[in-house]
């Protein structure tokens, strides 16, 4: 039987579709335990009349029962041995499943002659998927190893479940996602706010694969950008072709290049893309699939030359990808309201969109902490993280929902859904009137104590959505941004003037510039790191203190900016030990004595210490003793804290900055930073949630950092609490065992104070 199984685990991951995966267990099951069903339900979400959603079991496959059902059989989580299988996500072995008191009786499905049922739940990180399901025409249970033999199998399904949701083919797989209906995907809040915007889909890679559906507006427009990138690639052939003989001085070397060339003249595959784009493909879906055919021909040859060739026709296909995408950027028409959305988008996306017209962000992948859900909030624009069961392929241009406080993506909503959305949009727009007026407010207590607020910016255009939000001053400049848009280090030239701007800018407010920080998931493409573990490796102050030439540079850069203003804050990150400290500050008062030599007096700068790495919370009493001020930031402390990386889909959501654990190191740093009269700042993510700002508020934390769009929420929280009411909760939120405690305590205490509008949608 082992053997069988690896057998089957082979074919199965070799499935071009998940359609021929659901088959292949259907059939191969049945075969290897010579029983006499084996079906498979898989689990989608279904919409009503009126717009609600609810999950159904459909099934997907079946060999044994009757095949016209496929896909007319539903059963609610409710309902039958299927949705009990499902509900308790735990399997179930019967000897005679019509003896059960969930058993439900299916017209014309073909199973009134079995009694032996053994569902095992197609599970995935903790998510049921759908149902495995043999049946036995004689009254027995099944054996264990049977039972293995299936729960193995569902493992390897719900592997190809997941993948298939991921790329979008799941949703024609079911063939029930009429996107005309509405349907949601859940995922991870990335930045709050709902907005309704038109779905403008971005592929993460230049690959086939990636390649979305797309109605045709303009067919003969298609072919015509078609034939204009297939020129383009035969032209560069025939160029490579000329290059290779001059040097190789043979034309044997040049056969491949003529086969390129005539398959891109008139011709089956030519014919074959065009055929696609007249049965309705835009012109890259219909690449994609024509590749595919032609590719699948060469790969049965026998002979093994042969058959490699289909790696050549991809690609061929690639090169011709390439064309299209450069054309259609250029002709490229933007809906007025932009939700971008793709698989793995980065910052560098939004440069392919006019950001003037940018409402929403959705990623399938990444968290709340992730850097584009950090940039979203800059931004102040709603984003869902982690909606990894999106049907990306067909949503372009289709119309969205997004709630970025629940990461809840609605598509094509109708009647009351519809109703209920453009509600909680209203609403949002007159809590963002309601809050623009707060900007020339204090960021005061009802008791009366004040609390600095502060941004986090990475370059000079951050500084103009800062100012009217009413920013004390910056409480994270991020220098390493600067450095990372670039080809070549920046010089202390042009650092100077980059710094100069920001210490103007807020000339009479403080200004904590972080040295670099690079490495982990920030590189520098023109000074590249390779490590197996980058995040635990040579980045941040580690990375420039073996580099003192880089550090030095900028350092007398920010003293030189600094002249005459005497607002600079020089922040060190990844400090985990004295002995770094101590020669960081070393390199600062050598920059400010050859910086004092070359330009007259420069006032010394406060110095600060990131607190990001737990090794630094054990250290905070000597840190604080040898700093002007600590600056805590809470999104690495979280990642190494709980060992989570937060931009990993599979465990993303774990990532909390609110568990317990992160809650009381945070905690340790204040008392041990307050016995050493050193003042405390937070910078990451947790200062701009509502609920975490309350903590901090009652951690008596000196000055809050976020993005811009984030202030005058937490502004608003401030403004309606008192700061002994953020210590008594902050007294029970240390108590806690679970995050989930510590959120439900800290939602309660602003719902009842009706500030529940800044962490959910609606007033």
């Amino acid at each position: 039987m082992l053997d069988e199984l690896r057998k089957i685990v082979t074919e199965v991951s070799k499935s071009p579709d998940l359609r021929t995966a659901l088959d292949i267990i259907a059939q191969r099951v049945r075969s290897v335990l010579d029983v006499s069903v084996c079906s498979v339900y898989v689990l989608a979400e279904q919409t009503d009349e009126h717009g609600l959603t609810e999950p159904t079991l459909i099934l997907q496959a079946t060999e044994g029962l009757n095949p016209d059902m496929v896909g007319q059989v539903h059963f609610g989580l409710e309902e039958g041995l299927v949705g009990l299988v499902a509900r308790r996500a735990e399997l179930i072995n019967l000897e005679n499943a019509a003896l059960h008191p969930a058993f439900k009786f299916v017209d014309n499905i073909g199973e009134e002659p079995y009694f032996g049922f053994l569902g095992v739940p197609i599970i995935h990180r903790g998510e049921v998927l759908g149902v495995l399901v043999v049946q036995t025409r004689e009254c027995r249970r099944f054996s264990d190893d049977q039972e293995s033999f299936v729960v193995t199998l569902a493992t390897q399904l719900a592997s190809a479940i997941r993948h298939a949701r991921a790329s979008g083919e799941f949703d024609q797989t079911v063939d029930q996602s009429d996107l005309e209906l509405a349907f949601s995907a859940r995922g991870l809040p990335g930045s709050p706010g709902v907005v309704f915007g038109t779905a403008v889909v971005l592929d993460s890679g230049l690959s086939l694969e990636s390649v979305i559906d797309q109605p045709v507006n303009d067919i003969s427009a298609e072919k015509d950008a078609l034939h204009t990138a297939i020129n383009a690639v035969r032209d560069e052939f025939e160029q490579l072709k000329n290059d290779f003989a001059g040097i190789t001085g043979s034309q044997d070397e040049n056969l491949l290049f003529d086969a390129f060339i005539m398959m891109l003249k008139a011709g089956s595959f030519v014919r074959s893309i065009e055929q696609r784009i007249e049965q309705g493909q835009w012109a890259q879906a219909a690449l994609r699939d024509a590749v595919a055919e032609h590719a699948a021909v060469f790969e049965q040859m026998s002979d093994a030359y042969l058959s490699e060739r289909a790696q050549d026709i991809r690609d061929l296909g690639t090169r011709i990808l390439h064309k299209l995408r450069a054309e259609k950027a250029e002709d490229q028409q933007w809906p007025e309201n932009i939700v971008l959305v793709g698989r793995d988008l980065s910052a560098s996306h939004f440069a392919e969109i006019p950001t003037e017209k940018l409402v929403g962000v959705v990623s399938t992948t990444g968290s709340g902490s992730s850097h584009l859900a950090i940039l979203a909030r800059a931004l102040g624009i709603p984003a869902a993280m982690g909606v990894a069961d999106l049907p990306l392929n067909r949503l372009s241009h289709k119309e969205v929902v997004v709630d970025g406080y629940r990461g809840i993506v609605t598509v094509s909503p109708r009647g009351s859904l519809r109703e209920e959305l453009t509600r909680l949009v209203e609403e949002e727009a007159e809590l963002t009137e309601e809050l623009a007026g707060l900007r020339d407010k204090p960021a005061r207590t009802l008791d009366g104590v004040d609390m600095a607020m502060h941004v986090n910016i990475g370059l000079l255009s951050d500084m103009a959505p800062s100012q009217t939000v009413g920013a004390e001053g910056i409480g994270l400049y991020r220098t390493e941004v600067p450095f990372q848009i670039r080809t070549q280090f920046p010089s202390e030239e042009e650092q100077t003037r980059i710094y100069r701007e920001a210490l103007e800018t807020f000339h009479d407010k403080p200004v904590v510039l972080r040295t670099l920080d690079v490495g982990g998931d920030k590189p520098l493409s023109y000074f590249p790191i390779r490590e197996d573990n980058p995040f635990l490796g040579w980045r941040g102050i580690r990375l420039v203190l073996d580099h003192p030439e880089i550090f030095l540079t900028q350092l007398r850069a920010m003293l030189k900016a600094s002249k005459g203003l005497n607002n600079l804050h020089i922040l060190l990150p990844m400090i985990s030990a004295v002995d770094e400290l101590e020669q960081a500050k070393g390199f600062i008062h050598q920059a400010l004595e050859e910086v004092s030599e070359e330009i007259g007096f420069v006032a010394p700068p406060r110095i600060g210490a990131m607190i990001e790495v737990p090794a630094a919370v054990y250290q905070t009493k000597n840190l604080a003793a040898r700093c002007d001020f600590i600056s805590i930031g809470t999104n690495d402390l979280t990642q190494y804290l709980l060992a989570i990386d937060r931009n990993n889909e599979r465990v993303a959501s774990r990532y909390d900055a609110l568990h317990p654990a992160v809650i009381q190191a945070i905690a340790n740093v204040h008392r041990d930073a307050a016995n050493q009269q050193c003042e405390v700042a937070v910078c990451g993510e947790l200062a701009g949630d509502p609920l975490g700002a309350v903590l901090l508020l009652g951690l008596k934390t000196d000055s809050l950092s976020m993005s811009a769009g984030s202030l005058p929420r937490i502004k608003w929280v401030i403004r309606n609490i008192t700061q002994s009411d953020a210590e008594d909760l902050l007294k029970q939120a240390l108590e806690c065992e679970r995050a989930s405690d510590v959120r439900a305590l800290l939602t309660a205490a602003l719902e009842a104070r009706g500030l529940g509008g800044l962490i959910r949608a609606g007033r």
